[in-house]
């Protein structure tokens, strides 16, 4: 059985590795097929495609976008697709201007209950200066004593009715499928279990995201507990939805699953992977 890892961030977003050295750790750690999803962004792909080349490991073209859905963002990964595809650039373009808005707004609402140069701050951990999140305003808050590890960060700050939190419109679902079905690519729900919407609105987002031209969910990720890959893989065949593996990797001790370390897909599903001659 392949050892396929299809999500994870290099610098270019809010990860810490470059691409060439998530290629090579993916490869020490066996994985054989390997995605690069970095949030919004495509422009570590061809540095990923060539170190993965040259390690004899399979690639597939990815990003994650971010959507805004019933007054929650979520994600929707974009496997196998064309990263030159000039719509997708486009989209994804107009998406990271709205990050950088929210950056400096997050670091207003910071600055106002007595943490200064948090934008600033956040902007020395960010390999791309059009991509400061909430992942490096984290960095910046424990690196200053005001937290001690992520955990606390998106508890007592950058979340809903916390100091940071500063609401934003992503793409819409529809928009952002588009783009990826338009770029020739899979398109894949994120971590489902990270939402936080009661049964029917769960149900009505994947009911417009099949609508729109979506494909897939991910089953087994570094986002998920144990029980939930057995919970989603139920949503799956319910759903008729390929089913996708990644280890949301962002980096050496920030993240809870390495990459290659997830246990393969539960029996009787069709793996997003199906297709693409593995």
């Amino acid at each position: 059985m392949l050892n396929i890892d299809l999500h994870c961030h290099s610098d270019i977003s809010d990860g810490l590795l470059s691409p060439a050295a998530l290629a090579a750790r993916a490869h020490a750690n066996g994985v054989q097929v390997w995605a690069l999803t970095d949030h919004d962004e495509v422009g570590g792909v061809a540095q990923a495609r060539a170190a993965a080349t040259a390690l004899g490991m399979r690639h597939i073209a990815g990003v994650e976008i971010s959507v805004t859905y019933a007054n929650q963002t979520v994600h929707i990964v974009g496997l196998n697709i064309d990263e030159n595809n000039q719509a997708l650039q486009d989209g994804l373009a107009a998406t990271r201007a709205g990050r950088e808005r929210r950056a400096r707004k997050i670091g207003e609402e910071l600055a106002a209950v007595g943490i200064a140069g948090a934008y600033e701050g956040a902007s020395q951990f960010a390999g791309n200066p059009d991509l400061v999140s909430r992942t490096h305003f984290a960095r910046f808050l424990i690196q200053q004593g005001h937290c001690t590890d992520l955990q606390q960060v998106f508890t007592d700050y950058l979340v809903r009715g916390r100091p940071g939190w500063v609401p934003h419109q992503w793409a819409r679902l529809d928009e952002a499928v588009g783009w990826i079905r338009g770029a020739g690519g899979v398109a894949v729900v994120a971590h489902p279990g990270r939402y936080k919407y009661e049964p029917l609105a769960f149900s009505a987002l994947l009911d417009e995201f099949k609508a729109a031209g979506g494909t897939g969910i991910e089953v087994i990720t570094g986002s998920h507990t144990p029980q939930q890959y057995e919970e989603y893989a139920l949503v799956a065949r319910r759903y008729g939805l390929l089913a996708s593996r990644g280890a949301d990797f962002h980096g050496p001790g920030e993240s809870r699953i390495d990459l290659g370390s997830l246990p393969p897909l539960p029996e009787n599903l069709s793996p997003v992977w199906h297709d693409w001659g593995l």
